[in-house]
C-alpha cells in the first residue's frame, strides 16, 4: 500500500482556486497542509483600480511572509516553490470585471503576475453571461479578450460562466481553459454545477476541470465529508479522464458572513443572486492544513499513487505551462 504521507509529501500539491482572508495564520496553514502553489483571487467585483490596489496589497503580504510563501508567476516558479518548501501564491481574478473596456490591461494584469482570470461572474458583464443570469454567450468584445488572454498566457476560467458563454470561449480559446472549482449536476443540480455534457466537451477540447468541494454544491451540503469529495472528483474523471482532473477547492477560511452577502450580490452590493446558508467545509477537510487527508482518501477510494499525485496537482502543473509557456 502507498504510504499517503509520503507520496503527499513528495508530490506537487496544487488548489485551484482559493479564496480565504489573505493572512499570515492562512500561510501558515498552507504550510502544514503542504501545498505547493494555489490560484489566490484578488479580484472579484473590483474594477481596475481597486484590483490594482488588491494586487500591491498581495505583494506586500508576500513580502512580510517570504519565509512561507512566494509569488508564482511561471511553472517553474511552481517547482521552485517546492523545492524551497513554500507555498507558491498564483494571483487569479474570479470576474473580468477588471479589465474594464480595455484591452491592454490584460498585458498590464498579466505583468502584475495575473495568471488565470474568469471571464464572469455569475452575472453579465462586457465579456459575457455567468451562470445567475439568462445567456447571451461570448461579446464581440469577450472574443478579443479570449485571444488577448491567449496572446499574453493567462489561462480563461468558466467556473462561474453561463454554459452558452462557456462553449464559446472553449470554441474560442487556442489555449486550453477550465473550470477551476466546479462540482457535477450529476450528483446535485445547482445553476454552480456542470453537467456530464459539459464535462464531457471541455475535456474533448483540451481543457481542464478543478473539482471543488464547496459545501452548498455537494450531494450532502454541509453534512458532506471527505469521501463526498472524493465521489465527486471520481464521478469527473469518469467524464473527464484522469489527465484533465485536479483540485479547485473554494476556501473561504477566515472569512465572515460580510464577504458573503458582498459575493452573492450582483456588482457586490446590488440584486441577491443566490443565498449559501451556513458554509461549513467537508468533514476531514475543513481546513487547509488538513490538506494531506485528501491525497489518503484519494488512495483508500482506489486511485493509484501516479493517479492521485496528477490530480494532486501534477495536471494542473502540464496545463499552466500550455498557456503560460515554458
Amino acid at each position: 500500500m502507498t504510504d499517503a504521507k509520503q507520496l503527499h509529501d513528495e508530490s506537487i500539491i496544487i488548489d485551484g482556486l482559493i479564496i480565504a482572508k489573505w493572512e499570515r495564520e492562512l500561510f501558515e496553514d498552507m504550510r502544514k497542509g503542504g501545498l505547493t502553489a494555489a490560484n489566490c483571487t484578488v479580484s472579484v467585483w473590483e474594477d481596475f483600480q481597486k484590483t490594482v490596489d488588491n494586487i500591491s496589497a498581495m505583494n506586500k503580504l508576500i513580502e512580510d511572509n517570504s519565509d512561507l510563501v512566494m509569488k508564482v508567476k511561471t511553472t517553474a516558479d511552481i517547482l521552485k516553490a517546492k523545492e524551497l518548501g513554500k507555498t507558491g501564491l498564483m494571483m487569479g481574478f474570479q470576474n473580468a470585471h477588471a479589465f474594464e473596456d480595455q484591452i491592454g490591461y490584460v498585458q498590464v494584469f498579466k505583468d502584475l503576475g495575473v495568471g488565470v482570470v474568469q471571464m464572469c461572474y455569475n452575472t453579465q458583464n462586457l465579456v459575457g453571461t455567468g451562470c445567475y443570469e439568462r445567456d447571451g454567450g461570448l461579446s464581440g468584445f469577450g472574443h478579443e479578450i479570449v485571444a488577448e488572454m491567449n496572446r499574453v498566457g493567462i489561462m480563461c476560467d468558466l467556473s462561474h460562466v453561463g454554459s452558452k458563454t462557456s462553449e464559446e470561449v472553449i470554441l474560442a480559446s487556442k489555449k486550453p481553459v477550465c473550470y477551476s472549482h466546479c462540482l457535477p449536476s450529476g450528483l446535485k443540480d445547482h445553476p454552480r454545477n456542470k453537467s456530464d455534457a459539459e464535462l464531457k466537451f471541455i475535456a474533448d477540447h483540451g481543457g481542464f476541470i478543478g473539482v471543488t468541494m464547496f459545501a452548498p454544491f455537494l450531494k450532502n451540503g454541509i453534512n458532506s465529508s471527505i469521501q463526498d469529495y472524493v465521489e465527486a472528483i471520481r464521478y469527473i474523471v469518469n467524464i473527464a479522464g484522469i489527465d484533465s482532473v485536479g483540485i479547485g477547492t473554494d476556501f473561504t477560511q477566515g472569512h465572515g458572513k460580510d464577504f458573503f452577502e458582498w459575493l452573492t450580490h450582483d456588482k457586490g452590493y446590488a440584486r441577491r443572486l443566490t443565498n449559501f446558508g451556513k458554509i461549513v467545509n467537508p468533514e476531514g477537510i475543513r481546513t487547509v492544513g488538513e490538506f494531506p487527508n485528501l491525497t489518503e482518501a484519494l488512495l483508500k477510494d482506489g486511485f493509484t499513487a501516479e493517479e492521485t499525485a496528477k490530480i494532486m496537482g501534477g495536471n494542473w502543473v502540464r496545463v499552466l505551462k500550455d498557456v503560460w509557456g515554458a
